[in-house]
């Protein structure tokens, strides 16, 4: 078949099959200025880690006003882009504002960012520095643009929130909501396969290794047998708490109460208490009370 045909019969496909093709429609968001934004806010979290060159104390405020002046016209460009997608009344205006609050907290994003690389520290024994950490760890850039992103999310920003945390899950294979909240020192240790979905709750001080999945456990639908959207459907999870590989926690009810153990593989639709150990004794699920040496040494390793 020529080019000729292979164009013709294209367009006979945009006009048969719509739904997928975005045509005399607004400019979307731009996917390429969106990873731009991504590695700029990465610069601007943890100066003179991504940088071609040293940077040192005498050149960072130049270097975080070129790095403010680069990405603020992109932000706000893309988030009026997504303002007018859904139909805002003020797009340009609203977008300036999103903008200015996004930047303007970056200094409390840092503070949590920190915690999230102290527990990394902390909670891997073969972490050798911080530096090593921020560099390499799949987590960091994965939770950095989650935090991001959930503060989008929470000022009613479309399209892209999801498309900052996808950025992260194509790089790192840790997929996080934009809507899930997450408290402190949070760690995914290795992280390939992790699955936080839209409405989780995460404490302070919560560990996970790879594989973990946070999922909804069904979907409630209306009179017309659409999905509801909308309503809590992921689980909760509270402080102190570590989640083992391939470990699947579901449904919006579920709470993994503070201080307990999710072991490994483990499938669970329904809540443990404060305290507890959930793991498989062969076919069966066992979830029982941690044994008092357990609590003393922490979450980072327990006996059955």
């Amino acid at each position: 078949m020529s080019l000729e045909n292979i164009k013709n019969a294209l367009l006979k496909s945009y006009q048969e099959h719509g739904g997928i093709n975005h045509l005399d429609g607004i400019n979307l968001p731009d996917q390429d200025t969106v990873n731009t934004l991504a590695n700029g806010f990465m610069h601007l979290l943890f100066p003179g880690y991504f940088e071609k060159s040293c940077l040192t104390q005498d050149q960072l405020a130049f270097a975080v006003e070129r790095q403010l002046i680069h990405l603020e016209h992109r932000l706000i460009d893309e988030i009026r882009k997504c303002l007018i997608f859904s139909e805002h009344p003020e797009a340009q205006t609203r977008a300036t504002e999103i903008a200015t609050v996004l930047l303007t907290e970056f200094t409390v994003i840092r503070r949590l960012l920190q915690t999230d690389v102290d527990a990394a520290y902390t909670g891997d024994p073969a972490a050798q520095s911080f530096e090593e950490i921020i560099l390499s760890y799949p987590c960091i850039l994965a939770i950095s643009m989650q935090r991001i992103a959930h503060r989008l999310y929470q000022m009613e920003v479309p399209l892209l929130p999801r498309m900052l945390t996808e950025f992260a899950h194509r790089k790192t294979g840790i997929d996080i909501h934009p809507g899930a909240t997450i408290g402190s020192h949070f760690f995914i240790d290795h992280g390939t396969g992790v699955v936080i979905g839209e409405t989780t709750i995460i404490g302070s001080h919560v560990k996970f290794y790879q594989g973990v999945t946070l999922g909804a456990k069904s979907f409630s639908t209306d009179a017309k047998g659409n999905i509801v959207k909308g309503i809590k459907r992921h689980p909760n999870i509270g402080d102190n708490v570590t989640i083992y590989s391939g470990a699947s926690i579901l449904g919006g009810k579920t709470t993994i109460g503070n201080d307990s153990i999710v072991g490994a593989n483990v499938w669970l639709m329904d809540s443990i208490p404060t305290g507890s150990i959930a793991y498989y004794r062969g076919e069966n699920l066992v979830v029982r009370s941690r044994k008092k040496k357990e609590k003393a040494e922490g979450n980072t390793s327990y006996t059955i």
